[in-house]
């Protein structure tokens, strides 16, 4: 099996890139290493997974007004945005044995918007525009080696089965240092560039997000508007994490770092934050129906042991992601590498389009 281009991530990036290949009428194959798509775009319900009304475990949030591209893209999908609820009263949280100190809450400019049905919404309308046979779940690319054709590809399947194919060029829609940690290239990356990918912190690998899921947002029949930020912990920033369609959340980023989380264990960990919870909110959020945890930083397809400790965002960076012998085989989509906005989804749609245009040079 051969293919014009590979993609390599079947995130935000690798699937926006694919969806302007589509249009182009471009041979190419999406290859994403988990059983699902999105990557670091991950909504599920209170259960843990579902299609419905969702909470979002990775990026929340998007800015429209800033963002033009991403809020393009949307408006194309006719997806449908609301604003992070803000209205009411925030809390500071400084010592455990005192109470909150309240302060009256700002109005956000711009506003920080999220999509009815959590962020998996993006993910789920870009794949429905891209036929299936052009995507393979379930598959790790774990090897590129430069071929007299092109590029040879090896993955990993279910079962250990190690297929390769053979394309004209790949994009790699994944984060630079986890590219460098998980692919073996043939020849070598050269040292500048590995240098550069490794330097490249992988956005919120790092951190860790913990919701709490309520029969009710009580917290706004008190006037507060569920942001808080807490010098004591567990969880440092928590906000209002309520859907459209009214199923009440509050949704905290752990303050703790990757090796602290791990001496708590995930069980204490999340009782202590409920707890947290109950004492700056009161006795109602002691009593949440459910409750979700994800640790990025223990998530091997998007984080290496470098990212266990947090290094800050990403930084613009103007020159080229790859060069030497790979610059004509090799181009990298990953939001990290956009030139405004890394990191962010609109990073990631940023990088898409400049990798796609690099291989087909009128997108």
């Amino acid at each position: 099996m051969d293919a014009g281009i590979v993609i390599i991530g079947g995130g935000l990036a690798g699937l926006y890139a694919a969806r302007l290949l589509h249009e182009k009428g471009a041979d190419f194959i999406l290859m994403e290493a988990r059983q699902r798509l999105g990557g670091r775009i991950y909504s599920v319900n209170a259960s843990g997974s579902g299609y419905e009304d969702r909470y979002d475990l990775g990026p929340s949030w998007l800015w429209p007004e800033m963002q033009p591209g991403l809020a393009a893209l949307i408006g194309e999908l006719n997806l449908r945005a609301f604003p992070q609820h803000s209205v009411g009263d925030v809390l500071l949280d400084t010592h455990s044995s005192q109470k909150p100190q309240r302060y009256p809450g700002m109005a956000q400019v711009p506003a920080s918007m999220r999509l009815v049905g959590g962020m998996g919404s993006l993910v789920e309308a870009l794949a429905c525009g891209i036929p299936d046979e052009r995507i393979k779940l379930d598959s790790r690319v774990c090897r590129l080696a430069l071929h007299d054709r092109g590029v040879q590809v090896g993955f990993l399947e279910t079962g250990g089965r190690e297929p390769t194919l053979v394309a004209e060029r790949v994009i790699a829609a994944v984060p630079p240092r986890l590219l460098l940690s998980n692919v073996e290239f043939e020849p070598d990356i050269d040292r500048d560039t590995a240098r550069l990918w490794r330097d490249t912190a992988t956005w919120m690998a790092p951190h860790a997000k913990f919701f709490a899921l309520y029969e009710r947002p009580f917290w706004r029949e008190a006037g507060l508007s569920g942001t808080a930020r807490s010098m004591v912990g567990p969880l440092a920033e928590i906000h209002d994490a309520t859907t459209v369609k009214g199923e009440a959340a509050l949704f905290g980023f752990v303050g703790l770092d990757w090796h602290q989380r791990h001496e708590i264990g995930e069980t204490a960990l999340m009782e202590a934050c409920v707890e947290q919870l109950g004492r700056i909110f009161g006795p109602a959020a002691l009593n949440p129906k459910a409750t979700l945890f994800k640790d990025w930083a223990d998530d091997l397809l998007t984080a290496t042991s470098d990212d266990r400790i947090a290094n800050g965002h990403p930084v613009p960076y103007p020159g080229s992601w790859v060069t030497g012998i790979w610059e004509d085989r090799l181009s990298l989509a990953g939001s990290e590498t956009s030139t405004a906005d890394p990191g962010y989804l609109a990073g990631a749609v940023n990088a898409a389009r400049r990798a796609v245009s690099e291989v087909i040079p009128e997108c």
